[in-house]
């Protein structure tokens, strides 16, 4: 049961249908093929801060088994739900995305990545089945995070880093923000007259964190912005991985890789259930270009920061802004002309 008030014209931005991203132009890497990776993720993410990932080697069940899960989580009455707790920051929310007005038909799931906290939040929820939840949870969140760090060691590659772990590591760390979200857009109503134009399901933004691995059913939806400011959708591919560049990896690789501005739409015939792990390094970890990546007198285009501070500032605005702008540095040849 899903207890979505009735959508209004006023609440939700509505925007016309958007062509599809041709499937044969969705930069698409192959994990069992590293030699060919590493290259394709450098292109991939220079030109789209966007990829696709076929054979991730995550597990096909523990896939099924937490989509299955989540669609149980899903279908609960809104006052079960309820019981999971408001999201500050964590927890379960429904239309409200963040503190910031920010709206979308949309309700959600965040969760941490410590198992004992997400067990306690959710016991009240699943009862005697909380434990089965935290086991599927567990073992997708492993195979997603081992994939994560295959690709994060892929993009040092491709950089030419000599340290292959420089990004890895940050996921890694015992004291990695890494966060977990399950995201649930049903059907709007029937009756709901949007002229032929597509409803937010959640609005356009990038994502703070390094990059953020995501997955859904066989649902379109999912929109990209290029560089000329043109809104793509991206077929729905239920068998891979969709990976996006964060905020925290442009600022990594010094601009080099761009975050990339994405939506989700929602739509009247079919419900959409996608996962989406970020890849968070830890609080206290300082966020800077790469030294690697600023020799030749490249300057820095960023004022260094930590990722607390980075995290406070971006929840602080709303989706769509600019949340880099206000570390962005002016450059001494900019200044002087």
């Amino acid at each position: 049961m899903v207890l979505l008030s009735k959508p209004t014209t006023e609440q939700y931005s509505c925007i016309r249908k958007t062509p599809t991203f041709p499937t044969s132009i969705v930069p698409v890497v192959d994990l069992s093929k590293p030699g060919d990776a590493k290259t394709l993720i450098l292109k991939a993410c220079e030109d789209y801060g966007f990829f696709k990932v076929i054979n991730h080697a995550v597990p096909m069940e523990a896939i099924s088994n937490l989509e299955s899960q989540a669609a149980e989580f899903f279908s609960l009455p809104f006052t079960q739900k309820e019981k999971a707790g408001t999201p500050n920051p964590f927890g379960y929310g429904n239309k409200n995305i963040g503190r910031n007005g920010d709206l979308g038909w949309v309700e959600y799931l965040l969760l941490t990545n410590n198992h004992d906290y997400n067990f306690i939040r959710l016991s009240s929820v699943f009862g005697p089945k909380a434990e089965q939840f935290r086991n599927v949870l567990s073992d997708y969140m492993c195979g997603v995070r081992k994939m994560a760090c295959v690709i994060l060691e892929l993009m040092a590659e491709g950089l030419n880093i000599e340290e292959k772990n420089v990004f890895s590591k940050m996921m890694m760390d015992k004291e990695s923000d890494s966060v977990f979200r399950l995201n649930h857009y049903p059907p709007y109503p029937e009756n709901f007259n949007n002229n032929g134009k597509g409803m937010i399901g959640f609005g356009e933004h990038t994502d703070p964190q390094i990059i953020s691995l995501l997955r859904s059913n066989n649902s379109s939806g999912l929109q990209i912005c290029l560089r000329d400011r043109s809104w793509v959708s991206v077929p729905p591919d239920h068998n891979s991985f969709f990976v996006n560049v964060g905020d925290a990896l442009q600022v990594l690789t010094n601009g080099r890789f761009r975050s990339v501005r994405h939506r989700v739409l929602a739509n009247g015939l079919k419900s959409r259930l996608s996962m989406i792990y970020f890849c968070g390094p830890p609080l206290s970890e300082r966020i800077a270009p790469l030294p690697s990546l600023l020799l030749n007198g490249n300057e820095s285009l960023y004022n260094d920061f930590t990722w607390f501070e980075y995290k406070s500032s971006a929840y602080a605005t709303r989706l769509a802004d600019n949340r880099l702008s206000r570390f962005e540095r002016i450059s001494t040849t900019s200044a002087s002309s």
